[in-house]
């Protein structure tokens, strides 16, 4: 079992038919930004614990959850209430709780997930520079700020979004870059969860720099991707309000459009 799999994995404590199934989870520091878990880790801690509660259909193929309060590592459990189980898919509301409370609630989408060719997309892959030629994203990032996740996430950045590090950042509003999970295991549909929750955030090609706590978060599951790297890019359409909007895609070693996620995150902007 790889460092992903250990790392989100439950067990079935109880699933009373007259009630949501509860599953047992340990929260695994490792996969955290600062001292706060990753919300992509979290959403598949959520996603794996909807897909054993799903029945025949074991696929995570959409996920929309809500971060009420952050989560400490260890003991946590998770309540999945299947709302409907169709022939297709199956929906279900996912809790993630500690003694503190509900800190995520979710609905997921779990069903068969197909490798056919798209219909139609216009979908073109970030146009990234060969991924030896990026940065790679340090554990200890400056300041003296630890990301324990990049000890976990081989993570390596566009050059030319980097230039808040300098204090020049560009103002476009996106950051793209390479991803692989460092055990060397290939990513899947779970762990997409987590390189579309990319960091730094987007925030800091705009100026802003600082933590950025995800609120909301809706990610889709489009195909399992092939071996190999994913290419993941993220952009914002409009900051104000102390919010911010992320669009994230994500492509396989194979060019092939493998996830998607929008999301809300909180964010300070000048006064």
């Amino acid at each position: 079992m790889n460092e992903f799999a250990m790392a989100s994995a439950v067990a079935l404590r109880t699933a009373d038919g007259g009630g949501p199934a509860v599953f047992d989870a340990d929260l695994d520091a490792r996969w955290a930004v600062g001292d706060k878990l990753h919300g992509g880790y979290l959403m598949a801690v959520l996603g794996r614990a909807a897909a054993a509660a799903g029945g025949e259909h074991r696929d995570l193929l959409s996920m929309s959850a809500s971060f009420v309060r952050p989560p400490e590592p260890g003991p946590a459990r998770v309540e999945v209430e299947v709302l409907r189980a169709g022939r297709g898919s199956t929906q279900s509301r996912t809790r993630l709780l500690q003694d503190s409370g509900v800190c995520a609630e979710a609905l997921a989408v779990t069903g068969p997930l197909g490798e056919e060719e798209p219909h139609w997309s216009r979908s073109e892959p970030a146009r990234l520079p060969a991924e030896e030629d990026c940065a790679p994203s340090p554990a200890d990032a400056p300041g003296g700020f630890r990301v324990p996740l990049m000890d976990v996430v081989d993570q390596r950045l566009d050059p030319g979004a980097l230039g808040f590090i300098a204090g020049a950042p560009s103002m476009r509003g996106e950051i793209a870059g390479w991803q692989r999970l460092a055990d060397g295991a290939d990513w899947d549909p779970l762990s997409l969860l987590v390189a579309l929750d990319m960091v730094p955030p987007v925030s800091y090609d705009l100026g802003l720099p600082g933590w950025a706590p995800t609120v909301q978060m809706s990610s889709y599951i489009r195909r399992r991707p092939a071996p190999g790297p994913v290419q993941v890019r993220m952009n914002a359409t409009e900051v104000g309000g102390d919010r911010m909007d992320v669009a994230v895609s994500a492509w396989d070693a194979k060019d092939r459009l493998v996830a998607q996620a929008v999301q809300i995150a909180a964010v300070r902007t000048p006064r």
